[in-house]
């Protein structure tokens, strides 16, 4: 109690002096009081936190009987002298050692504790602080207590029959002068491996062993506690599974303060070794080859036969299991077995990884043809398949509480399976059926195929070409091994009609090609893949596949050649004026008609001159299709066809925006008249003339002044006449007064 209120007001300290924004050194040992017994191993940690200085700091051990006797140096991590002369034997030896766990953490270690090491134990760490604060020691008591441990087992009967039941008892004491707790283990060991069979304690708890979990669970494992430390613990209807050397293990314990379970001695002692006495079914097997297959792909089939069947109960059952170990060097790991399925006695299918999809896509089958005979059957066997077979029969009978358990196992003796290996191989030899001697005939070419080592295959098949022996390949046509035909990437969408790849034969193909042009010329050649379907429905798997020998397409054509000029009547416009660029072709040579020749023009602009980024304008296809790409330009393009070979382009409103650089690019097209198809030339570019827009003030304002002149007369001319048409009209008196003869006016006269 003492050192826990000291532990606390250190801890009190430590908080307080934190919230007022300080650190303070706070060395701790490991809580006690500490309860070890003689001659047994002890440890106690001591760290220190919150410190200044040296990340390593040091520490020193010393010792007292009491709380007022002088205390006993021990050892320290700085000062190999620090050891009183009592110890230094003792530290010498290694039976007094410190270890250092971390640069604040050390652990003092006692490898057999003495009675006359019980007392007070103290750590303390030299101060590296600039400022004293905080317990730079710490101390726990340790009691050191006699070894009264006893574990007294009682002998086994060394023979047990099959089915019956086995006590282990074990007496487990020691004298109570201090609070401590026992347990009792029991323990089985087979060949080199110990399994722990069931724990009682300390606490009165009951913790079962990994295997034997279940089976105390069910009740097959019952703990009878006694009295006076025996313990009993009963194993209910033993199998050969149970055989081995059993122990009994007993330990004390202390409950420290904190709440942890520190096992303080122990003592293991032997019972004795079981053997049981079998009496469970027995039979015998033949493994024999019903199906062996002499090339990969034939279908396998094995027959395990269980015969001379005897003690199997009433209601019991027949389980197998099939494995499989390949031979060295077709397998990865040669040494191992694979499972490959299983029966157990309800005729459940268990597989195996490796043979999981074949046996649910029905390649693979377990069966039971008659009561004690199965049956391992593959329908495609490949080459990984060989090696060598077992088949383990395993007798199931119903315990007491009506499940199957398995009460006996056989193997046979292992059945090879194995052929003479041959490779698949393939052969494909391509010839001419039609050659194309001249442009737009027709060619075809046949390919057929030559198999050794291979059952029924599917064939896959790419019809490739290159312009010359180094140039790219490209893929023309494909067809898979289900007959789905396809265009490749460098087929011409618009001669995809001309192009034919048929199955003329079961292992022959057909490749037609009609109306060659200039751009077929190169070699042909087919690339064969045989792929193989384990069962119907599953996905092809790739076999083997080879190319064959190439064919060539070789004829020569003169065609016209072409020529391209652009002209512009002036170099400079006024806003708001059409500009125009005449782009004119010519052809020479072999001139074709004029419905047999058209041009795909583009017309492209940059504002800089000489500039290499273009922009383009507007395009006119062959078919006569204008395309005008947006601008941002209130200005307007059209194109117009003068003739075959001239193209004009005009700009209509020109803008500032339209300064810049103008070129044309064409694309002949003629009907070539040995193909009879439409063919395409080589691209022309044409040079490049610059546009300017040119801006005059008197020209811009004299056009507004003529009319404003003009306005301004009519209006004038306007008015005068409108003025005498209301004094002729409206003012004039219309009866009629005649004049005086005396010459003098009327005073009535306008």
């Amino acid at each position: 109690q003492d050192e826990y209120l000291k532990r606390n007001s250190v801890i009190k300290v430590n908080l307080k002096l934190r919230i007022d924004g300080c650190s303070a050194r706070v060395v701790m040992v490991s809580p006690g009081p500490l309860i070890r017994v003689q001659d047994q191993p002890v440890s106690i940690r001591c760290d220190v936190k919150e410190y200044m200085g040296p990340r390593e700091q040091d520490f020193e051990w010393q010792m007292s009987r009491d709380q007022s006797s002088k205390p006993t140096k021990i050892i320290s991590t700085f000062d190999a002298s620090y050891s009183d002369a009592s110890l230094s034997k003792r530290v010498a030896s290694g039976d007094i050692s410190v270890l250092r766990l971390q640069d604040n953490e050390v652990e003092l270690k006692i490898a057999e504790v003495k009675e006359t090491d019980a007392g007070f134990y103290l750590c303390s760490t030299p101060s590296t602080d600039s400022v004293i604060s905080g317990n730079y020691d710490a101390q726990v008591q340790l009691t050191v207590i006699p070894n009264t441990l006893s574990v007294s087992p009682q002998p086994l009967i060394p023979v047990v029959p099959e089915g019956s039941d086995i006590t282990l008892s074990c007496n487990v004491t020691r004298q109570l002068t201090h609070p401590t707790y026992l347990s009792v283990t029991w323990s089985v060991k087979k060949g080199g491996t110990l399994e722990d069979i069931l724990t009682f304690g300390p606490q009165g708890e009951v913790v079962a062993g990994p295997k034997f979990a279940r089976r105390y669970a069910d009740g097959g494992i019952r703990l009878v506690p006694g009295r006076n430390g025996l313990f009993e613990l009963v194993i209910t209807r033993v199998t050969s599974s149970d055989e081995g050397a059993y122990e009994c293990n007993g330990t004390e314990w202390t409950h420290e303060n904190g709440g942890k379970w520190i096992k303080i001695v122990e003592s293991k002692k032997e019972m004795g070794t079981v053997t049981v006495t079998p009496t469970e079914p027995n039979f015998t097997l033949n493994l024999e080859t019903v199906l062996n297959p002499k090339m990969t792909a034939e279908p396998t089939e094995l027959a395990c036969h269980v015969t001379n069947i005897t003690h199997l109960p009433l209601g019991g059952r027949l389980g197998v299991t099939w494995e499989h170990t390949t031979i060295p060097g077709i397998g990865d790991d040669p040494q191992a077995s694979n499972l490959i399925g299983s029966l157990d006695g309800n005729g459940n299918l268990l597989p195996g990884t490796m043979y999981s999809d074949r046996l649910k896509s029905g390649v693979l089958s377990l069966t039971r043809v008659q009561p004690n005979t199965f049956k391992l059957r593959f329908l495609r066997t490949e080459e990984f398949d060989m090696g060598q077979y077992v088949c383990t029969v395993s007798a199931w009978s119903v315990n007491s509480q009506g499940d199957l358990v398995k009460t006996a196992e056989h193997q046979s003796s292992p059945q090879t399976v194995q052929w003479v290996t041959k490779r698949p191989s393939l052969n494909v030899v391509a010839k001419h059926i039609r050659e194309a001697s001249v442009g737009g005939a027709t060619f075809e070419m046949s390919c057929t195929v030559t198999t050794e080592n291979l059952g029924e295959v599917g064939y896959s098949v790419l019809i490739q070409s290159q312009d010359s022996v180094a140039s790219s390949v490209r893929t023309i046509m494909t067809l898979s091994p289900d007959n789905v035909l396809q265009h490749g990437g460098a087929t011409d969408p618009n001669r995809r009609d001309s192009l034919v790849l048929t199955k003329s034969g079961p292992t022959e193909f057909r490749f037609r090609l009609a109306g060659v042009q200039l751009s077929d010329r190169g070699f042909y050649w087919c690339d064969i893949t045989a792929w193989t379907k384990q069962q119907p429905g599953q996905a092809w798997t790739r076999a083997t596949s080879a190319e064959s020998n190439k064919v060539r397409i070789d004829f020569q054509e003169n065609g016209p050649s072409f020529s391209i000029a652009i002209h512009s009547d002036v170099s400079s416009v006024y806003p708001w004026e059409t500009a125009k660029m005449e782009c004119s072709l010519s052809v020479s040579g072999s001139s074709p008609k004029t419905d047999d020749l058209a041009y795909e023009v583009r017309w492209l602009f940059t504002r800089l001159r000489g500039g290499e980024t273009t922009t383009q304008v507007a395009s006119v296809d062959r078919f006569g299709v204008v395309r005008k790409d947006a601008r941002n330009s209130s200005s307007d393009i059209s194109i117009e066809r003068k003739d075959t070979h001239i193209y004009l382009l005009n700009i209509h409103g020109t803008q500032d925006r339209c300064v810049g650089e103008y070129h044309c690019i064409a694309t002949p097209w003629y009907l070539s008249a040995s193909t009879g198809a439409w063919t395409e030339a080589g691209e022309l570019t044409s040079s490049r003339v610059f546009l300017t827009v040119r801006f005059a003030v008197w020209d811009s304002l004299k056009l507004p002044l003529l009319y404003g002149v003009a306005a301004s007369i009519g209006v004038g001319l306007f008015s005068l006449v409108l003025g005498l048409v209301c004094a002729q009209c409206c003012c004039r008196n219309t009866t009629h007064t005649p004049r005086s003869r005396n010459k003098l006016m009327d005073l009535e006269m306008d």
